[in-house]
């Protein structure tokens, strides 16, 4: 479906889950591809799976100092960025100190890091940044209030970004997932530890199935291709209908 030959592509938090996805999808489609996160067996294994054109960094994305390290280093082994995406999510969810530290510090604040290290390369290719957010952005939870609020700001951010980069040519979209299920996810865990609250979600999507990483992948990858070159400040809900439960 999409042609990315040629094309270099960094990716905060790509080992698993939709980061894994969206990684994949770009190295289908001929791109160059270097992800990044904390644990270092899944990362091997993703970066295995990436092809000979495949890059891979152990990164701590709430630490500043080695996003910066690692986007320069992704930026040296593919020769460039084209395309950047933002997915790491430190899952911060309960209104207290941790939760919002969590939820600060990596879904905000390794997004603004990453991009600010990534965007001297991403002006001089005019590539584009996809930032991933949820759609518990676009509603309150009781369950997770701190990360409601950040998936929240980052639809905003985005919007500000994609404004304030428009006349460098760099274009920033977002995507806003809703329940996704995939091997070792929150919602694989919660079909055993939660069952009632799994239930409860799956009744409320319409099409009566959680999404699939791939799903969020193809439309992160249609962002970033020129079929969206006139697209920008606007963030995607992929979620099955779940928000219009």
């Amino acid at each position: 479906m999409f042609d990315f030959q040629g094309r270099r592509v960094i990716i905060c938090g790509g080992s698993r889950g939709i980061g894994r996805g969206v990684a994949l999808g770009f190295a289908r489609a001929g791109a160059a591809v270097s992800i990044c996160a904390r644990n270092p067996g899944p990362l091997e294994e993703t970066r295995a799976e990436l092809g000979p054109q495949g890059h891979a960094a152990v990164c701590d994305l709430a630490d500043a100092g080695q996003i910066a390290g690692y986007i320069a280093a992704a930026e040296a082994a593919l020769g460039g960025v084209d395309v950047l995406v933002n997915n790491a999510s430190g899952f911060g969810m309960a209104d207290t100190e941790e939760g919002w530290e969590a939820a600060l510090n990596v879904d905000v604040l390794a997004t603004t890091r990453a991009s600010r290290a990534a965007l001297p390369a991403l002006k001089a290719s005019r590539g584009c940044i996809v930032n991933l957010s949820s759609i518990s952005g676009y509603r309150p939870s009781v369950r997770g209030p701190a990360y409601a609020a950040v998936k929240a700001l980052l639809i905003n951010y985005t919007q500000s970004q994609a404004a304030a980069l428009a006349r460098d040519g760099v274009r920033v979209n977002g995507v806003a997932p809703g329940s996704i299920e995939f091997p070792g996810g929150a919602w694989e865990r919660r079909r055993e530890t939660d069952p009632e609250l799994f239930r409860r979600t799956l009744a409320s999507i319409p099409f009566g199935r959680m999404g699939t990483p791939e799903e969020v992948a193809n439309v992160v990858l249609f962002l970033a291709s020129p079929l969206a070159g006139w697209v920008t400040g606007h963030t995607v809900v992929v979620d099955g209908g779940q928000l219009l439960g």
